[in-house]
């Protein structure tokens, strides 16, 4: 059966017509295939070969694409809700404007992704490697990127509201005017990271390591940099450092002091 002929009887299926059949395509080689626009909700791509194939503003609800191959691939304003994409080869795929909401992307490959303003709100992307991935502006609200690799990441402007980036490897990262507010980095490597003008308001940084970031005008409200690591970090004109949270094993020294307002600093011995 060719691919029209099962996109065909699936669409039966989605309608709950009895000569439907629910698309069945574990293993398939759809290498270079165009699927654009293509409806294909709950359907079974596991282990499937997708590589260069263009899948733009297609409808994969739900569908099982674990384990698949997307090297190249082209999702730009796919809906992924909920689908599993677990330890899938997303390496340099095209995700921009692509809807994530609560996909599992845990262990998934997506070094040099496209994911500009994709919807990626409380998906799973734990130890899921987005090493130089573009995620400017994109939505990971409640996301859980614990252990995440996220090293040259581009994340400006990106919403991280209450995500979980609990030993998530962020050396490097740019996280400009980046939405940080009440999300648990505890742990986090943003060794050389670019926070610059970050919302860290209620954010948990609790032995995270933070050598040599950039936090200028970085809003640091109620931040808790206990154990935090700022040896190097540039602190000028950040915002609300009185309000913020350390404790004995919190590294300060040497960095740059704001301009402005009253400043506590510990010098560690």
């Amino acid at each position: 059966m060719n691919i029209k002929d099962i996109l065909d009887k699936h669409a039966a299926w989605l309608r709950g017509e009895p000569e439907g059949v629910k698309a069945d395509l574990t293993g398939a080689n759809l290498t270079g295939a165009d699927l654009t626009g293509a409806d294909l909700t709950g359907a079974d791509l596991t282990g499937a070969d997708l590589s260069k194939a263009n899948l733009s503003k297609a409808n994969l609800t739900g569908a099982d694409l674990s384990e698949a191959n997307l090297f190249g691939a082209n999702l730009s304003e796919a809906n992924l809700t909920g689908a599993d994409l677990s330890e899938a080869n997303l390496f340099g795929a095209d995700l921009s404007k692509a809807n994530l909401t609560g996909a599992d992307l845990s262990g998934t490959h997506l070094p040099g992704a496209n994911l500009f303003e994709a919807n990626l709100s409380k998906a799973n992307l734990y130890e899921a490697d987005l090493t130089g991935a573009d995620l400017s502006k994109a939505d990971l609200s409640e996301a859980n990127l614990s252990g995440a690799h996220l090293s040259w990441a581009k994340l400006p402007g990106a919403d991280l509201s209450g995500a979980h980036l609990f030993g998530a490897n962020l050396t490097g990262a740019d996280l400009s005017e980046a939405n940080l507010s009440e999300a648990n980095l505890s742990g986090a490597n943003l060794t050389g990271a670019n926070l610059s003008e970050a919302n860290l308001s209620g954010a948990h940084l609790f032995g995270a390591n933070l050598t040599g970031a950039d936090l200028s005008g970085a809003n640091l409200f109620e931040a808790n940099l206990s154990g935090a690591n700022l040896s190097g970090g540039n602190l000028s004109k950040a915002l609300n450092i009185d309000t913020l949270s350390w404790d004995s094993n919190t590294a300060f020294y040497p960095l740059q002091c704001p301009e402005t307002g009253t400043y506590t600093a510990y010098k560690k011995a």
